[in-house]
């Protein structure tokens, strides 16, 4: 369905809407596609349609609300009035309230390319065949690959509210990722590469392969080195990892749940003063780019650290009103939730610095390439952190020997103090948090 079929659906909703109530009605439709292929041959495929209403009222100052996961019109009704029912049950809140419009325009952003509507099926096949082909061919220490998939999504939505709210709009995007195996003599290594795009003709076989086969063969003869305190280097998809920690820690729900560990320290100094953290879903290259919230209000560019200090938190309307400010733009939901707060297209301000001119002035350290359960190993509230990882040494400015069965150790708080440079290699990924290249001294590398 085209964005206007929804707006159309979303506007009849909250017609029928009664006097003293606030209604919200969001209305979503996607279409994706998944191809997994292994050893040559098709190991899973899927082509799914998806679409779905949300209706939120407010009454009282008590919220309900309901989804549906279908848009006939009898069913529209019905949700209504579950949402009516479930207002009824609701406790009270004084802070209850839909957005209401606040002047920011929406940015004109291009997310869209009808390229990947005529790129058929047999195609994204081949493009996944292709990939596990070039990773194969790679390098002969390559084995296998565990899975070499394509993955795209076209997806639109409308929201419409009695406040004045009428956002609409759509999106395409589309992906490519392998995880590859290298082996010699008993000792088996594993890698990743990837690329991504809003276009297919635009993704980049050839590197994503060369990333899988770099990240495996490299870490062949690992070692684990002893205990000490190093200088590690953030490869960019460590560090989107910890970004994605830290973001959730900067939001407005967070710091009202008591789950936040920057909570009372706006204007306070919690990085050193290459840091600065951007949330801005209005850069197009990025790939959860998007010109509204999931309220309807217009995204628009979160400056969230400057120079080391913390100079906001980001919000939907709810945690605005509560907080005693406003919305960010910040809101976050699908059709079948009311709205949280979140991050959406967040990165560091890239560095001057190549990875390699990084490395060069690093005498002894690691470049960490590969952490293992992250968020299970990260406390959000005091930020102290343990992750299993792997790499390389890092001996008088060059690569050394990889090392592996290795603990780092600190605090989210003393990691952002502590970072030396950032690097210029920002990289976009499949999820909300982009990478690059990031120096961390004094951090605890425990090993044998």
């Amino acid at each position: 369905m085209n964005p206007q079929e929804l707006l159309g659906i979303a506007e009849r909703i909250v017609g029928w809407g009664r006097d003293g109530e606030q209604i919200e009605a969001i209305v979503g439709h996607s279409h994706e596609t998944e191809v997994r292929v292994y050893d040559g041959e098709i190991e899973s495929l899927s082509v799914a349609d998806s679409q779905g209403v949300g209706i939120r009222v407010i009454t009282g100052g008590r919220q309900g609300f309901a989804h549906a996961g279908t848009l006939d019109p009898e069913v529209l009704g019905e949700t209504l009035d579950e949402a009516r029912d479930n207002a009824a049950f609701g406790s009270p809140d004084e802070f209850f309230g839909l957005a209401e419009p606040d002047g920011v325009d929406p940015p004109p952003l291009d997310l869209y390319n009808e390229a990947l509507l005529r790129f058929g099926t047999e195609a994204k096949i081949n493009l996944a065949l292709e990939l596990e082909q070039a990773v194969r061919a790679g390098d002969p220490r390559i084995v296998g690959v565990e899975s070499a998939d394509y993955a795209d999504s076209v997806s639109a939505d409308a929201i419409v509210t009695t406040t004045g709210i009428r956002s609409f709009g759509r999106d395409t995007s589309c992906y490519l990722t392998a995880y590859s195996l290298a082996a010699e003599g008993d000792e088996t290594q594993t890698g990743f590469g990837f690329s991504v795009g809003r276009d297919p003709n635009t993704l980049d076989i050839a590197a994503a392969a060369a990333d899988a086969v770099e990240r495996a063969t490299r870490m062949l003869g690992a070692v684990q080195p002893p205990t000490e305190r190093v200088t590690v280097v953030l490869d960019p998809f460590v560090t989107a990892q910890f970004l994605g920690i830290i973001g959730s820690t900067l939001s407005g729900e967070a710091v009202l749940k008591g789950r936040s560990l920057f909570a009372d320290r706006l204007n306070d100094q919690v990085g050193a003063a290459v840091i600065s953290l951007v949330d801005d879903p209005t850069n197009p290259e990025a790939f959860t780019a998007a010109d509204a919230d999931g309220e309807g209000l217009a995204t628009r560019r979160n400056q969230l650290i400057d120079g080391g200090r913390l100079k906001r938190f980001l919000h939907n309307s709810y945690t605005g009103r509560r907080s005693g400010t406003a919305s960010t733009g910040s809101a976050v939901r699908g059709y079948a939730s009311t709205p949280g707060v979140g991050c959406q297209a967040l990165s560091l301000v890239p560095g001057t610095r190549s990875p390699a001119d990084l490395i060069a002035g690093i005498d002894s350290g690691v470049l960490v390439q590969g952490v293992s359960g992250l968020h299970s190993g990260v406390n959000p509230v005091s930020g102290d952190f343990s992750t299993g990882a792997e790499g390389l040494r890092i001996r008088n400015g060059e690569l050394a020997e990889p090392v592996r069965e290795i603990t780092i150790a600190s605090t989210l708080q003393r990691m952002l103090l502590d970072v030396a440079a950032v690097g210029s290699d920002l990289t976009w990924l499949p999820m909300s948090a982009a990478g690059v290249s990031l120096v961390v001294t004094g951090v605890t590398m425990s090993g044998a």
